[in-house]
């Protein structure tokens, strides 16, 4: 008698896509639908994002927890009872334990005191929250619950017929479910917003934390993504800083089973650097330290940010682009073989940690101008990450519904209680007083600043060339300077006729193509150029 009857198969190879698919796609939800079928709850959006009601439950979360619970308890009785068991059958049966043990984990992870993550706030503050310190998970903290979960991977994984590799021992698996946990966190909470660029950019940051493929990562890719330089492109006031923490936040950090506690404190281990800020000495004393005596006014050694940075730790590096070629040269040597020196020393020292780059400057332009190396681009660009502009985000058919969102979660930001006055009041303001399809060039930023002003004074005044911006104009101007490809045009243009229409059907039809080419353009991974 094979272990999974029909249904149960069925069932069991929804969740195996669910456990590796990218949970900020569409396609969780087909997934989810597919193993629920008629139990399965239509959800009020196709994507993940947070919510004005933190208590909001997921009906399909707790209704597949609650089959996953139930069936699994029936196979491993069978297992048991020695049934026959394939390869392909066990690997379901082990994929059903993961669903089942990560959401046990994460509410336990949730009851440890002090466990919450930080706040990495979101992409209308486009700083972090003072907080972080206080709503962390130190690395000194014990986890209490750990003998009790590696009782449960041994009851449901240690039997005759499973032979497990070392990633399904109970240290690793814990590690690996509190990376996807604050994954979860760090994406939710810092990236807000309903909109399909918004659903794009969350996806995008998955894939940078876990690669698109979830289990080669969990073999054995997390001891490698340090070496996976990131870049964020954007404009500025579109949060890309923040899409750096979200990264650097939810890097893997090993458990250690004696003591306990995981090897190192995540909140500690960011380090940011504003570049455009400081002078060209300054930067290569921050970066890479300095010996007393090395410049005027080095009155005693420094150890820089690549020094202090641990393995398990990330240098940000923001507005790359307004690097001097020097400090491009000896980055370039970094990010080539992890070595560094301090600015007036000769010893050699390593680098370890993970580096994450930002920049709003068009790094080709800057190429092509010779302002910015060739050779040191294309080792920052392992893994490129593009922000959207709030235009981008406005654009379509629920623009106003989205603007209304995003307005309800700065105004709590800013007005506490007071947001459900302020809300209306700001969003009047708007359609009164700003143009239609106004552009908001200065993005969140500005559009915090808005609500701001009209919570003190109840008016917002533009700058002065915002009325002049045209919604596509970024577009055009890209192809009118020759700096797109035919392929990037068609994948923007889809994008943007299905911000209109909220339908793959009706954008078919307008564009000219079938409903499958526009889906995969709708949803394709962007590079640098077509997501700017």
């Amino acid at each position: 008698m094979p272990l999974l009857k029909p249904h149960e198969k069925k069932f069991a190879q929804a969740v195996s896509r669910l456990v590796a698919c990218n949970h900020f796609l569409p396609e969780r939800l087909t997934y989810e639908r597919a193993a629920l079928g008629d139990e399965f709850v239509e959800e009020s959006a196709p994507v993940w994002s947070a919510t004005l009601d933190p208590e909001h439950d997921r009906p399909n979360v707790l209704k597949l927890q609650q089959r996953i619970e139930e069936l699994v308890g029936r196979l491993r009785a069978r297992l048991l009872a020695r049934s026959a068991a394939g390869p392909e059958e066990l690997a379901l049966y082990e994929d059903l334990v993961l669903h089942l043990l990560y959401y046990r984990c994460f509410a336990r992870f949730s009851a440890v005191a002090g466990s919450r993550e930080p706040d990495v706030g979101t992409l209308q503050t486009v700083r972090p929250s003072p907080v972080v310190a206080s709503r962390r998970l130190s690395a000194r903290q014990r986890i209490d619950f750990y003998p009790e979960f590696a009782r449960e991977v041994e009851y449901y994984l240690q039997l005759p017929q499973i032979e497990l590799p070392g990633h399904y021992q109970a240290p690793h698996l814990l590690a690996m479910f509190f990376q996807i946990r604050r994954a979860f966190h760090s994406i939710i909470s810092g990236i807000v917003g309903r909109s399909l660029p918004i659903a794009q950019l969350r996806a995008a940051v998955w894939e940078s934390i876990f690669t698109h493929d979830i289990r080669r990562f969990r073999r054995g890719l997390y001891l490698h993504m340090e070496d996976m330089t990131t870049l964020v492109t954007g404009a500025s006031g579109t949060g890309k800083e923040l899409v750096a923490r979200a990264i650097a936040y939810a890097r893997f950090i090993p458990f250690d089973p004696k003591r306990q506690c995981f090897t190192e404190d995540f909140a500690q281990a960011f380090h940011p650097l504003n570049l455009s800020a400081l002078s060209p000495t300054l930067i290569e004393s921050e970066l890479f330290g300095h010996r007393r005596g090395a410049f005027t006014g080095a009155i005693e050694d420094r150890v820089g940010y690549l020094e202090q940075c641990s393995a398990l730790g990330t240098v940000f590096l923001d507005e790359i682009g307004e690097l001097d070629g020097q400090i491009q040269v000896k980055l370039l040597r970094v990010l080539q073989d992890r070595t560094f020196q301090r600015l007036g020393d000769t010893a050699v020292r390593s680098f370890s940690g993970k580096i994450i780059a930002a920049t709003h400057r068009d790094l080709a332009a800057q190429i092509r101008a010779g302002r910015f190396r060739e050779d040191f681009y294309y080792r920052l660009c392992s893994d490129l990450v593009t922000t959207p502009t709030l235009r981008e985000q406005l654009q379509g058919p629920n623009g106003a519904e989205e603007l209304a969102h995003l307005v309800g979660f700065v105004a709590q930001r800013v007005a506490g209680d007071e947001a459900v006055t302020l809300v209306p009041e700001v969003l009047g303001y708007i359609a009164q007083h700003l143009p239609a399809n106004y552009a908001w060039p200065g993005n969140f930023r500005e559009l915090e600043q808005c609500v701001r002003n009209i919570l003190i004074r109840k008016e917002y005044r533009l700058p002065a060339r915002a009325a002049d911006v045209s919604p596509m104009g970024e577009l055009a101007g890209r192809m009118q300077d020759g700096q797109i490809t035919a392929e990037e045009v068609l994948s923007r243009y889809c994008r943007w006729v299905y911000q209109q229409t909220g339908t793959y059907e009706e954008t078919a039809q307008r564009v000219g193509l079938d409903r499958r080419t526009v889906k995969a353009k709708v949803f394709e991974k962007a590079d640098g150029a077509n997501r700017n």
